[in-house]
């Protein structure tokens, strides 16, 4: 039995009945927790204008299969992404509907930066061994004399409590930092200040 891909057209006249399920529009505002309260004719308005705006993105993408080579009738997830792409008033799409990318470009992108984190991480532990052993940070820059003033690489003294030293936010990999800073919770008995 063939599908029924007949297109609904939009309402020409006002007939104060929407496509969408008023209710379940609703529940969706009723989620969001800045909105307190939402009366019945502003949640009819979000809906007409939500019916409004699927209209427009699915238009978009429908001239969009009718530009490709082989025309077809049925709307795919790479011409809603074109859509997107293509019309500046639908912006603000494009993390929501992103472009589609093939396996292969994405495993060479993945190698791309492995490679490049992991000769960021050898530039950096070799730059770091060259500078002078007590003052320099893991990322292979030079810790601050606020640091090094009798306190040593380690930790900084504020207010009479010792805190660990944090990485910088370009350092190769977060999970060294965490494991540094479980190795200085594991030789100190105090607690170790997280909020950095």
């Amino acid at each position: 039995m063939p599908y029924n891909t007949t297109a609904i057209p939009p309402r020409k006249e006002v007939t104060g009945q929407t496509q969408l399920p008023l209710t379940r529009v609703k529940k969706i505002i009723a989620v969001d927790p800045d909105i307190a309260i939402c009366s019945n004719n502003a949640a009819f308005v979000i809906t007409l204008a939500t019916e409004m705006f699927v209209q427009y993105l699915t238009g978009e993408a429908q001239n969009m299969t009718k530009l490709e080579r082989k025309p077809r009738r049925n709307i795919q997830y790479k011409d809603m992404a074109n859509a997107v792409t293509h019309q500046d008033n639908l912006e603000f799409l494009e993390d929501v509907i992103p472009k589609t990318t093939s396996y292969k470009e994405v495993k060479a992108k993945t190698a791309a930066a492995r490679a490049r984190v992991s000769s960021e991480k050898s530039g950096a532990t070799g730059a770091a061994a060259g500078t002078a052993g007590a003052d320099a940070l893991p990322n292979g820059k030079r810790a601050p004399k606020s640091i090094m003033n009798g306190h040593g690489s380690n930790g900084l003294s504020v207010n009479g409590l010792s805190r660990s030293r944090m990485l910088s936010s370009d350092a190769a990999d977060p999970n060294d930092q965490l494991e540094m800073e479980m190795r200085q919770a594991q030789r100190m008995d105090e607690d170790v200040d997280m909020t950095g």
